[in-house]
């Protein structure tokens, strides 16, 4: 039911899963190995994988940190989007992507929950765009340092705050890996 027409197609995001972004991420195999079953069951079923890749000082374009981790391969015909910015929108051309797609639902996987996962979720929320955020597919490093909450902490309440999302005309949703339906 998103605010476009003419896209009732669904996409699977899987958002900076790359060696430096994952190195030390809380509960890291068991994630990767639910994104790998997401990237599975969206290839049976037709529906666009978009893989992201993010770059800056420590993340060098072409670089071994930079490279998505070696569980997951992003298929010959599948688009890569390369960006700078938090919100994998920002800078790029996955609207493009998207539009010439047909895709209105966006699945989203990824790392770090809290930074390029909510600031793309957010960003396709208010571009129009339905979004399902698979709770047990995304995850985040200890920031705690820093100021921020433990991992569990950040994934739990980005989880639960995200299934509450609302607007005109789109939907806002929280699955696990397990109930994902490509089909709707």
């Amino acid at each position: 039911m998103s605010t476009f027409s003419d896209r009732d197609r669904t996409a699977l995001m899987v958002i900076d899963v790359q060696n430096n972004v994952v190195a030390d991420a809380y509960q890291r195999e068991e994630t990767i190995g639910n994104i790998n079953e997401l990237v599975k069951r969206a290839r049976e079923s037709g529906a666009p994988v978009v893989w992201v890749q993010h770059s800056d000082e420590e993340m060098e374009v072409g670089s071994a940190d930079w490279e998505i981790v070696p569980e997951l391969s992003p298929a010959a015909e599948e688009t890569v989007i390369q960006k700078i910015y938090g919100d994998s929108f920002e800078g790029t051309n996955l609207e493009e992507v998207l539009s010439s797609a047909g895709v209105g639902r966006l699945v989203v996987s990824g790392a770090q929950s809290d930074a390029c996962i909510r600031s793309t979720v957010h960003g396709a929320f208010t571009r129009g765009y339905d979004v399902t955020l698979v709770s047990d597919a995304h995850t985040t490093s200890d920031m705690t340092e820093w100021g921020a909450p433990a991992p569990e902490v950040a994934i739990a309440h980005i989880n639960l705050y995200w299934q509450f999302q609302g607007a005109p005309g789109r939907t806002a949703a929280v699955v696990s890996t397990q109930d994902v339906d490509f089909r709707s």
